[in-house]
């Protein structure tokens, strides 16, 4: 699981936090740690304490669970949610890196319209313990979805289909960060 907020223990190093609670020789899960940190991150701040690390920092540290723990599945719940724009778009394209590489099945809880829309192979919406929606996304799924996706001609009408569906009134021309 992977918070919207990182849950670092302040008292323990990145690396000691990443591997909280895996079974085994401490060695070995300090090992599989440092290589976890390696593929997410922080670069270079391996050894820092987490008072020290910025937000998209401990999120990656907090994300470097993950591939230490070698889920099957993975529920990220509004991860990227606590970070500024640019360091959430650095951290969708991590994201979609880990799932490329070690294949977990996820299940991601967002409520940024966009943010769904772009990382998700399917777009599900809740309403009354009852599904409402079942949204795809045009086209395949890859790294380059971002790019392509939001050229797509359909994208305008999924993001208002998404949320009309959410009770969110239609947004105006620009009035959304990104609106084309």
């Amino acid at each position: 699981m992977v918070l919207r907020a990182a849950r670092l223990l302040p008292w323990s190093r990145v690396p000691e936090n990443v591997v909280l609670g895996l079974p085994g020789p401490r060695s070995a899960a300090l090992a599989r740690g440092r290589a976890a940190l390696a593929e997410v991150g922080p670069a270079g701040r391996e050894r820092a304490w987490p008072g020290t690390l910025s937000g998209g920092e401990a999120q990656c540290a907090a994300l470097a669970r993950a591939p230490v723990r070698e889920p099957e599945l993975l529920l990220p719940d509004e991860p990227f949610g606590a970070l500024d724009a640019l360091t959430r778009i650095r951290m969708h394209a991590l994201l979609r890196d880990l799932c490329a590489r070690h294949r977990p099945a996820v299940l991601l809880v967002a409520q940024d319209v966009d943010e769904a829309l772009l990382l998700a192979d399917r777009v599900l919406v809740l309403a009354d313990g009852r599904f409402c929606l079942d949204l795809p996304p045009p086209g395949p799924a890859g790294p380059d979805r971002r790019c392509r996706y939001r050229r797509d001609p359909a994208f305008p009408a999924h993001r208002e289909r998404l949320r009309r569906a959410l009770g969110v009134p239609e947004s105006e021309p620009g009035a959304e960060p990104g609106a084309e």
